[in-house]
């Protein structure tokens, strides 16, 4: 098998070292040769490593992405003069079965590296990295507010309260409003009703049976500490906001061409900007992009027979924000992705359909990007323009279905 590179190695990071397997490829009648060491994951000890690579003149760095210990080796290595650095997929490089070893492992790294075997993931610049840090804490502490306003809610069911059930917010200003008194030790119903605002005080006679329960001290003390908690965590994601508009502010016109896309809003498009680094160029084509992102049907084919075309796993963080812009989409009739939501999960399912979304966003936002075109909503009446014959034939079976004759007649 051709040799790519004469001079490779192989890295198997732990938390603590990582195993590192410098291999030189012989030349006529020399073996070749492959040692390995051992380097501790301190700065100290990686720099060290950085050193000997060098002296080791190689020219490839392979290593798997395990779990986030891999980071202080990459960042410190992937700027080494004349060295490609490749963070693999584990799934990708599985070593032979029976030689599990740590050793094993960077040896395996270091051959495959050699031979050009394997495909370095995608790892973006510094600034998206800083980026991509902060949504997705953001994203992490976002939820993490909803955790405890679910559990809030399940504290005011204990307690009788059912505010939930007539308050679609029970953390908007009446809503909030109305736990503070009761903190404070009001428990007149028709008092506590009294606090609703605007729309809301349409449904106090609701509100004074809703808010008529066993709401004690006990529950107090715990509300207290749930709405303060939801307090700091707004806060938090506010500190952080603030900060991503900040890193942001050069891709400005990426995050204004995707927020064109309907139900893609400025907390989606950072994230896709997070995500894919706003640099189309990394994805030779739309199709590229959406299966790197996990939203294209996987190839898992054997003797002409389809085993399975389950979507392989993805970017989770670009996956859920997509996810919720398909949501918005689909409930929403008047643009092309809430009528292809609907006519695919007529016939395959929501979850489906949903994933058919974000596939074609992705796809949009890759035309968008290399172009630099606002997107253009085809309508909600696309594939009636598109197959207007197809259309009409099948209103009118389902009215033969439904036992109407059906008489067809040109409007003048």
């Amino acid at each position: 098998m051709e040799v790519v590179h004469g001079r490779c190695a192989g890295l198997d990071i732990s938390k603590k070292d990582a195993k590192v397997c410098v291999r030189v490829a012989g030349a006529g009648r020399r073996k070749t040769v492959e040692t390995v060491t051992t380097w501790g994951s301190m700065t100290s000890q990686i720099l060290a490593l950085r050193d000997h690579l060098a002296t080791q003149q190689v020219t490839c760095v392979v290593m798997e992405a395990t779990s986030d210990y891999w980071k202080p080796f990459y960042y410190l290595l992937e700027d080494l003069p004349g060295v490609e650095v490749l963070l693999v997929n584990a799934r990708h490089v599985k070593t032979v079965p029976g030689r599990k070893t740590d050793v094993a492992d960077a040896t395996w790294l270091a051959q495959l590296g050699a031979h050009g075997l394997v495909r370095g993931s995608f790892v973006p610049p510094a600034e998206i990295r800083q980026l991509r840090d902060l949504t997705r804490a953001r994203t992490a502490i976002t939820r993490e507010r909803a955790r405890e306003a679910q559990r809030l809610e399940k504290l005011l069911e204990d307690a009788g309260i059912k505010l939930s059930a007539v308050a679609s917010d029970i953390l908007g200003v009446a809503g909030r409003a109305m736990l503070e008194a009761l903190i404070a030790g009001d428990r007149d119903p028709a008092a506590l009703a009294d606090l609703a605002k605007r729309r809301l005080r349409a449904k106090i006679p609701e509100l004074t049976e809703a808010l008529n329960g066993r709401f004690g001290e006990h529950h107090a003390f715990l509300a207290r500490v749930h709405l303060d908690l939801i307090d700091r965590h707004t806060a938090a994601i506010n500190q952080l906001t603030a900060r991503i508009e900040q890193v942001i502010e050069p891709f400005q016109a990426f995050r204004a061409l995707s927020c064109t896309i309907p139900g893609i809003a400025t907390l989606t498009a950072d994230v896709i900007i997070a995500e894919t680094g706003a640099d189309m160029s990394r994805f030779p084509t739309a199709k590229h992009l959406a299966a790197w992102a996990g939203t294209t049907p996987g190839n898992n084919e054997s003797a002409g027979k389809v085993k399975s075309s389950k979507t392989r796993p993805g970017n989770p963080y670009l996956q859920g924000a997509l996810g919720a812009a398909a949501m918005a989409c689909a409930q929403n009739p008047r643009t092309y992705y809430g009528a292809r939501y609907r006519r695919i999960a007529s016939r395959r399912g929501p979850k489906k359909a949903n994933v058919a979304i974000q596939h074609s966003m992705l796809i949009a936002i890759w035309h968008m990007a290399t172009t630099g075109t606002l997107y253009t909503d085809p309508g909600a009446d696309y594939y009636t323009r598109l197959n207007p014959e197809r259309t009409r034939t099948r209103a009118i079976r389902q009215l033969q279905a439904m036992g109407y004759r059906v008489t067809l007649d040109h409007a003048s």
